[in-house]
């Protein structure tokens, strides 16, 4: 029989995310992820990480760094007693800066790659699995698969949704309540079929003080007396879910703690590119030149042709700069 797995998305989902990650050192578990990891291995999950991690791609992570990050995280995971089965990453980017990775690939989510291959290498029942994360990317690739799916959603950090992206089967604000939403729904019985309705056997026709209107009354009270035995079904209601109020307070508070380690995430980690590398060499160039112009300028042998040339080039360099930089932020 196949088993059922939980997708997991890596970062804001298992371990904090400061931006791109790219060192084993900066591996933190976000808080409640490996308690929840547990209980759902309980339920009898296996438990999966599918991460996009263009990074490698960008240039940003080194390529051996992503085994030394992922030892870590299993490491802080163990010493909760809790385990992955399996971790997929796709290191692919059609725009990446490193020509190994620059392409598009099917393991890449929004794409399904990453689920459909651990299916067919685990026999897993996508069916029968869930798909956890923290972005519509994580959701969609979890719809294409065909598994169920819920999306974190962050207070502090909201994903945001583009036009196409499918909405999520169900939204929650930490992993806590997404473990709590699983444990409802696989509890949850099915309706219970229909009673069949029992028909009276006939009554053959005989001798009787009673006349035939009288038995016909008879029969329609006796069949209306049993109509509330078959319609009557008790079913037990499903367990009550946890209050969550708390839960929302401690998660606003864990929230604003993440809002405070990536502050400026955007400014502080943009993609990478050729044109803006440039850029920073040449404004370096550039202060280089006005500092020779200075030196010659105050030696007792300078040269004015020198000091000359040299602002020349500063000012020739500062302008392609300032193109680059023009350039990279319209891109």
């Amino acid at each position: 029989m196949p088993d059922k797995a939980i997708f997991l998305d890596r970062d804001d989902t298992i371990i904090e995310d400061p931006g791109y990650i790219n060192s084993a050192e900066q591996v933190k578990l976000v808080p409640a992820a490996a308690q929840a990891l547990v209980e759902l291995r309980k339920l009898g999950f296996k438990l999966i990480v599918v991460s996009n991690q263009s990074g490698i791609a960008r240039g940003i992570i080194q390529e051996q760094a992503i085994g030394q990050i992922h030892d870590r995280l299993k490491q802080l995971l163990a010493e909760h007693n809790a385990y992955l089965d399996r971790i997929y990453f796709c290191p692919f980017h059609p725009d990446g800066a490193v020509q190994k990775f620059r392409k598009d690939s099917d393991w890449r989510k929004p794409k399904p790659g990453m689920l459909l291959a651990a299916s067919k290498e685990m026999k897993i029942s996508l069916a029968d699995s869930w798909m956890i994360g923290n972005g519509y990317a994580d959701i969609a690739a979890g719809k294409a698969a065909g598994c169920r799916t819920v999306l974190i959603k962050s207070n502090i950090k909201p994903p945001e949704k583009k036009p196409g992206d499918p909405d999520p089967n169900f939204e929650v604000i930490n992993m806590r309540e997404a473990v709590n939403v699983v444990k409802r729904e696989i509890t949850r019985k099915p309706a219970p079929p229909q009673m069949q309705t029992i028909q009276q056997p006939e009554i053959p026709q005989s001798p009787s003080p009673v006349p035939a209107p009288a038995l016909q009354e008879q029969i329609t009270i006796d069949e209306a007396q049993q109509e509330p035995d078959n319609e009557i079904q008790i079913e037990p209601s499903p367990p009550a879910e946890p209050p969550v109020a708390s839960n929302r307070t401690e998660q606003l508070l864990e929230d604003i703690k993440l809002l405070l380690k990536s502050h400026q995430r955007n400014e502080q980690f943009s993609e990478f590119s050729a044109m803006k590398l440039l850029a920073g060499v040449l404004q370096v160039l550039s202060l280089f030149c006005i500092v020779v112009a200075v030196w010659y300028k105050l030696s007792p042998t300078g040269k004015d042709d020198a000091v000359f040339s040299a602002i020349g080039f500063a000012v020739v360099f500062q302008l392609i700069t300032l193109t680059l930089y023009i350039m990279h932020r319209d891109k």
